[in-house]
């Protein structure tokens, strides 16, 4: 440690503050004070829960006020938005000694959060206490060693903030230039157009309902969930699961072959995190398909070429009339028989082919610039991890 600097016990230089188990039944979504929860925590402005009765004043948290979560991830934020109520299973730092500046804390103390974090064991969501927190034996310089350190990261941490900010941006336009255009190309139609129905270019098949208690630890036939499908794309190792490999000639039926279209019929209501489609890759194994996923099959090439169809079950055109068909209260079902009767913008073959690969390329530039701006954002968080460990180390 650097010349000068001291480890000190957080119990020696602050206090912490337990939140209140306020009365759950007087919880509502916008009356009486907001209520800091800990899944208010990381956007630290704004809070989904209110709390309609008496309190105390003690737990009204004020901006700049710094926050631990005591279940789930541990982390230390600081509360930017308005006058709100400090709920059980959150703490407040508080009555810091003139010895530490509250903000060279903020700027330190979640790698120490996260070191506990990663040592404490769990059956369901891991536990901080208050005594864990005070325990934290954090590097102490002098005041003035502080304030200019504090000052540094202040204005480090303001240009690397605008900077992924811009980031950010440019990545949501390069997605929404190519969503954009993906749109205007079935809805702004040309000459030699005609609108059909999904059934009348192809056939959907509905997965099996394999049972789980076939399942083998390992084989060269895996089944296809809906956990597997997600945001257009294909995660095969994601929760893989795996059947005998006599199932793929038994259940032929459900097998997935390269170039597959199949698309998730299960998600949540009021979320657009179903109906995705995805087109099945050589993966060197059996793909069988499991209940709530439909294959678009029998295609008629002479009507519709695979790609073009793939672009058209992706774009807004077709999805804007595909979820209002989802049937459910809280689980929204799509019903492969009512997606047939669904319209389908056509044009001759050869310019479908001509659009599916115009619109190929257009992908793979917008993945490139995902990348580029991905990227950029990875090294902006890995410079704010430098400079806080040459801050804490002393070497900045």
């Amino acid at each position: 440690m650097k010349a000068g600097w001291q480890r000190k016990k957080l119990a020696d230089v602050l206090k912490i503050q337990n939140g209140y188990a306020f009365d759950s039944k007087k919880f509502n979504p916008s009356k009486g004070m907001p209520l800091v929860r800990i899944r208010s925590l990381k956007l630290g402005i704004e809070t989904e829960t209110w709390f309609d009765g008496d309190y105390d004043e003690k737990y009204v948290v004020e901006a700049g006020d710094l926050l631990i979560g005591m279940d789930g991830e541990f982390g230390c934020f600081e509360w930017k938005g308005n006058p709100s109520l400090l709920n059980q299973r959150v703490c407040r730092l508080q009555e810091f000694t003139d010895a530490l500046i509250p903000k060279f804390l903020f700027y330190g103390v979640n790698e120490y959060l996260k070191a506990i974090e990663d040592v404490t064991g769990f059956t369901t969501v891991k536990h901080l206490s208050s005594k864990q927190v005070l325990e934290i034996e954090f590097p102490v310089p002098p005041l003035p060693e502080q304030h200019r350190i504090v000052a540094i990261l202040d204005e480090a941490f303001d240009g690397i903030a605008t900077a992924k900010a811009n980031a950010e941006k440019n990545l949501q336009n390069a997605r929404a230039l190519f969503e954009s255009h993906l749109q205007s190309v079935f809805t702004a139609r040309g000459d030699g157009w005609v609108e059909k129905r999904i059934g009348d270019a192809c056939d959907l098949l509905n997965g099996f309902a394999f049972k789980s208690g076939d399942v083998v630890a390992e084989s060269n036939t895996q089944l296809v969930r809906m956990g597997n499908l997600y945001g257009n794309q294909l995660d095969l190792e994601r929760s893989a699961v795996f059947y005998p490999d006599n199932f793929a000639k038994d259940y032929a039926r459900y097998l997935l072959n390269e170039g597959d279209l199949i698309m998730s019929l299960t998600g949540t209501t009021g979320k657009e995190d179903y109906g995705y489609t995805v087109r099945i890759p050589d993966c060197g194994h059996k793909l069988l398909m499991n209940q709530r996923i439909a294959k678009f099959s029998s295609i008629k090439t002479d009507v519709v070429i695979s790609d073009y169809l793939l672009h058209y079950l992706r774009s807004r055109a077709f999805l804007d009339v595909l979820y209002p068909t989802a049937n459910g209260t809280r689980q929204a079902n799509l019903s492969s028989i009512t997606i047939k009767t669904l319209p389908l913008p056509l044009c001759p073959i050869l310019e479908q082919k001509k659009i599916s690969s115009e619109l190929d390329e257009l992908i793979v530039e917008t993945q490139r610039l995902e990348s580029i701006y991905q990227q950029k954002l990875t090294a902006l968080d890995d410079l704010k991890k430098s400079l806080l460990h040459q801050a804490f180390s002393g070497q900045l």
